[in-house]
């Protein structure tokens, strides 16, 4: 199978048939042929955070590197941190979800606390923590999102130092996203994964993004087993990984809130806002050629 256009163009006409959609100036420039963003499709392994780590795409997987990812997330109205390493996305019809990277250099994080994981408490954190994004959010031209609850409560395997845990969150606009999220330890610091879906395919997601972390691995020497004594320590915890949570730039927008910001309703025919939305998103995500360029 060879990469090929991004599915969303197709999903989102028939999901908003009954709506009508313009595209803005920026969309509309006649003659618009360049993707805007250079994804590098699978099969092969990619590199997170430079020396860090590295994680193995399928062929029907593509990556964004870690410049293009910090322009993407924005232009959907996101807060990033800076600390972004990289972007996964399906290719397949079926899938739509989104895994992004983040490398914090921490230092080891010890994990003392494992059975001192305080749910309520941390999902009251994160709940005012993300009300304080969205003004944010509201000047790019984001709905504002509110934390409903957890769709997994935080929970720590001891054997693969994996730190797990999910929020339900929903949109002005009445749209639901749940930002799965895996703190993956390592000597040096951890890797931030998200996991970005619709809530009605996030069970089916959570299983096509497991396999991508079995596919993540750290570098020799930077592997969470390879710290010795004298190597710096991180100065929090397991529960204080959760609670980073209630950050303004925590619950991230998908591609919910993408359309949010491009698109509103007017009173145009169904089959030219169709025809507009899949030049868009054409333009956005390229048809993922077999150059492997991902430079910014």
């Amino acid at each position: 199978m060879h990469p090929h256009p991004s599915p969303w163009p197709r999903r989102i006409a028939i999901a908003l048939a009954a709506s009508l959609f313009s595209l803005t100036a920026q969309a509309q420039e006649p003659g618009e042929k360049k993707p805007e963003f250079k994804w590098q499709p699978g099969p092969g392994k990619v590199s997170l955070g430079g020396s860090v780590a590295e994680v193995k795409l399928q062929e029907d997987e593509a990556f964004l590197d870690a410049y293009q990812t910090v322009k993407l997330l924005e232009k959907m109205g996101n807060q990033t941190s800076g600390k972004e390493v990289g972007l996964v996305r399906p290719l397949t019809e079926e899938e739509s979800w989104w895994a992004v990277f983040e490398y914090e250099k921490s230092g080891y994080v010890k994990d003392d606390d494992k059975d001192k994981i305080d749910a309520d408490e941390l999902l009251k954190s994160i709940k005012e923590g993300t009300e304080e994004g969205n003004d944010y959010r509201k000047e790019h031209g984001a709905p504002g999102l509110h934390v409903m609850r957890w769709s997994e409560p935080p929970h720590y395997d001891a054997q693969t130092h994996n730190l797990v845990w999910g929020i339900l969150a929903k949109d002005d606009n009445g749209g639901e996203v749940v930002n799965y999220q895996v703190r993956l330890l390592g000597r040096e610091g951890y890797m931030a994964v998200t996991l970005i879906d619709d809530p009605k395919l996030i069970d089916t997601s959570k299983v096509a993004f497991s396999k991508v972390l079995e596919r993540f691995a750290y570098q020799p020497g930077k592997t969470y087993s390879e710290w010795r004594p004298g190597d710096k320590v991180a100065e929090y915890g397991l529960t204080a990984l959760v609670a980073a949570g209630a950050g303004a730039a925590a619950v991230k927008l998908g591609l919910l809130g993408y359309i949010g910001k491009f698109f509103k309703l007017i009173a145009v025919g169904v089959a030219g806002a169709a025809a507009a939305v899949s030049r868009f998103f054409k333009r956005l995500f390229g048809r993922g050629n077999s150059s492997n360029q991902n430079g910014p």
